[in-house]
């Protein structure tokens, strides 16, 4: 993954350089993020307004629009702060020197989806595409062309371009379209596994699957259709 510092280094670097005002400031807008993920796990995006927000923390409607100006930019932080914390874990896995090439690919798909199952009402926030009025958004790469979204995305196409490339992936593989339909399956048993309580764990011949155990099976399955 071509990322030259950490996730963990660059926040370190980040603090150190920031005034007190400043961190406080950063603590502050974290805390009101957290409380929109709360609110929007209870209550859906209906629910989440400035006001209902102030309310869940003890803050003035005027002290979170000095944070955020609208709802919109609230989600927009929302959706952000799911994928910042998607590319630090898959950072850890493809920065590992440990861990073999090979299996690269197949923790990157468990990382994913473990990391959208474990938040689920986060997760749904990170692809809502309602802007404040209720109306669609417009196309997020068009809207956010540095988004943490798109750095996501490009992360997982440099890990098939570093798999072709190291003779791990099939030659003939079009780069693009196989990191988009990877993406494409990793969020469609995210979502399976987040509406439908119980998907993946089955008994097959009187030995019980996990849900993990299904999890590391899909990401196998995924591995070896890439596979050279």
């Amino acid at each position: 993954m071509s990322i030259s510092m950490s996730t963990s280094e660059t926040t370190s670097e980040t603090n150190l350089l920031e005034t007190p005002a400043e961190r406080r400031r950063r603590r502050v807008r974290d805390e009101i993020i957290d409380a929109a993920e709360r609110v929007f796990r209870e209550e859906g995006p209906e629910g989440l307004s400035i006001r209902r927000l102030a309310d869940e923390i003890d803050y003035s409607p005027s002290a979170i629009y000095k944070y955020f100006a609208s709802k919109t930019e609230l989600m927009t932080c929302l959706k952000e702060a799911f994928f910042e914390r998607l590319i630090k874990r898959i950072e850890e896995v493809t920065s590992n020197p440990d861990r073999p090439k090979e299996r690269i690919i197949r923790d990157c798909v468990e990382t994913y989806i473990h990391t959208a199952i474990e938040r689920p009402h986060h997760y749904i926030a990170a692809f809502s595409s309602l802007d404040e009025e209720g109306d669609p958004a417009p196309a997020f790469k068009e809207a956010c062309p540095e988004s943490s979204r798109m750095k996501a995305y490009e992360a997982l196409l440099d890990q098939v371009n570093q798999g072709v490339e190291a003779g791990l992936f099939r030659r003939d593989l079009p780069r693009d379209l196989t990191a988009k339909s990877l993406w494409s399956s990793m969020h469609g048993l995210a979502l399976l596994m987040i509406h439908i309580p119980g998907f993946g764990e089955m008994d097959i011949g009187g030995r019980p699957v996990s849900r993990d155990q299904f999890i590391q099976f899909h990401a196998d399955l995924l591995a070896r259709g890439l596979s050279a």
